[in-house]
């Protein structure tokens, strides 16, 4: 699968090794998740399965942090909760040799099958509702 070409340049202004680790990201999410759609939303790289966001990945001052929009849900300790209010959970990477990619599949599965509804957050005045 090709890699969305806003996605593709908002890696490509990376520094080299932030550059490598959006870039393997990148091709995990889409080659696990072949049926999400991807583009840059809110200035990064967002995946969403039926319009709903589930994985994104944005420049911070820590690293990259990869976002699960449903994360705090899949009982990984890998994943940090650091909100109440709603569900994300991510981590920060600044090295391609961090990422555990056996990790990274198993949440990717498991953003496949735990979902809450950001889609429809603002209709529903901020109350999330899960969909799976």
């Amino acid at each position: 699968m090709t890699i969305q070409s806003e996605i593709s340049h908002y890696n490509g202004a990376q520094q080299p090794e932030l550059k490598a680790v959006c870039e393997l990201l990148a091709e995990q999410i889409d080659n696990t998740l072949p049926d999400a759609d991807s583009k840059i939303w809110h200035s990064h790289p967002v995946w969403f399965l039926n319009g709903n966001p589930i994985v994104g990945y944005s420049k911070q001052k820590a690293g990259i942090r990869l976002m699960f929009w449903s994360g705090a849900d899949f009982g990984e300790a890998g994943l940090n909760i650091t909100g109440k209010k709603f569900k994300d959970a991510s981590i920060f990477y600044n090295a391609v040799v961090e990422i555990d990619t056996a990790a990274l599949q198993r949440w990717l599965a498991k953003a496949r099958d735990i979902q809450w509804d950001y889609k429809n957050i603002v209709k529903r005045k901020g109350v999330l509702q899960r969909l799976i």
